[in-house]
């Protein structure tokens, strides 16, 4: 394989994508602060190598510390050969790349995604970032959206993928950012073919087995093929319902603090809750039970309740996901956490 010359012979380029990404970064200083040191995970797939290739490029003006981390999943028998390339590439940039490997190879995506994020947050706080960086882009973002619709999530799940959250609460002031939600999969791809840099294909994003692989090769190129653009707009009305949400969740915290007379950790009062518009019961019930749950409750969670309280004065209780449990009598609602002797 062919590698990129070392930049340390030159100034590294500039066009139009380091601009757009300068510019956004200027407006939004939090997500990646002048001077701060970022982890930056790298798969060898065009969406991170671009991300890298960017960071490097505009390293000069916003002065980080670039440290790159790659994970395998133990999913493909060619990962182990990839990540030695990967490794060499990144040297010829200057810097070090950290490998972690699953012991045991998790068994599903969600099990991956845990483990890749737990390295993650082990590697940032030891080696002393701020930031963990990914390379998720607007194409990622428009197939989380179509995901969460077509499994009935709330609305507030039609706004993940945000460009920026704490990575988890063990990890404390960590933070994950997503600064290439302003480029769409053909915008990466264009870049590598640009730059020339080695990509490296994941044979398992080619299983139909998996939902998002399905929606990937499936359903968006009829979006796109029926409306050009459909990613970008797609993730576009998540940031729009992501900032619609921050604003709300304000609201909410008002109306709550009303309803509870200054206990925001306590009860619901039944009788108060019960006089509102079942929408705004929704809404409410789905804040609250958040604050406790640390998660979305569920939208099929919440028509029930809402259906169950309004059916009778009886006392009942819902059982939540992850062992929580919800119970009211005639005037109040309160939250039991899982039994620790029965996790």
């Amino acid at each position: 394989m062919i590698l990129p010359p070392d930049p340390s012979q030159g100034r590294r380029p500039w066009g139009r994508d380091q601009a757009r990404l300068h510019r956004h970064l200027l407006r939004q200083p939090t997500l990646l602060p002048a001077g701060g040191s970022l982890l930056v995970a790298v798969s060898g797939g065009q969406d991170s190598m671009a991300l890298a290739t960017l960071l490097l490029d505009l390293q000069p003006l916003h002065g980080w510390q670039l440290q790159l981390w790659h994970g395998d999943h133990g999913w493909r028998p060619e990962a182990a050969r990839q990540a030695g390339q990967l490794t060499l590439w990144v040297r010829s940039q200057g810097l070090d790349l950290r490998l972690d490997r699953a012991d045991p190879v998790p068994g599903s995506e969600a099990a991956a995604r845990d483990w890749r994020y737990g390295c993650l947050a082990a590697a940032a706080l030891q080696g002393r970032c701020t930031h963990v960086v990914t390379g998720h882009t607007a194409s990622d973002r428009a197939e989380t959206v179509l995901l969460n619709l077509a499994r009935g999530s709330h609305l507030r799940g039609l706004a993940s993928l945000g460009a920026s959250r704490p990575l988890a609460p063990a990890a404390g002031p960590l933070q994950l950012a997503r600064p290439l939600l302003i480029f769409d999969r053909s915008d990466t791809g264009r870049l590598c073919r640009e730059r020339g840099l080695p990509v490296w294909t994941d044979s398992s994003n080619a299983d139909l087995r998996f939902a998002r692989n399905r929606l990937r090769a499936d359903v968006m190129p009829v979006l796109e093929s029926l409306h050009p653009g459909a990613s970008r707009r797609i993730s576009a009305q998540a940031e729009r319902l992501e900032a619609q949400f921050e604003a709300e969740t304000e609201l909410l915290d008002l109306a709550l603090a009303g309803l509870q007379q200054g206990e925001p950790t306590g009860p619901l009062p039944r009788r108060r809750l019960a006089s509102l518009a079942p929408a705004s019961q929704r809404r409410l019930l789905h804040h609250w039970l958040r604050r406790h749950l640390g998660r979305d409750p569920g939208a099929r969670s919440l028509e029930t309740l809402v259906d169950r309280l309004v059916r009778g004065r009886n006392p009942g209780r819902l059982d939540l996901a992850g062992g929580w449990q919800l119970h009211w009598d005639h005037s109040t609602l309160w939250v039991r956490p899982p039994d620790p002797l029965h996790g």
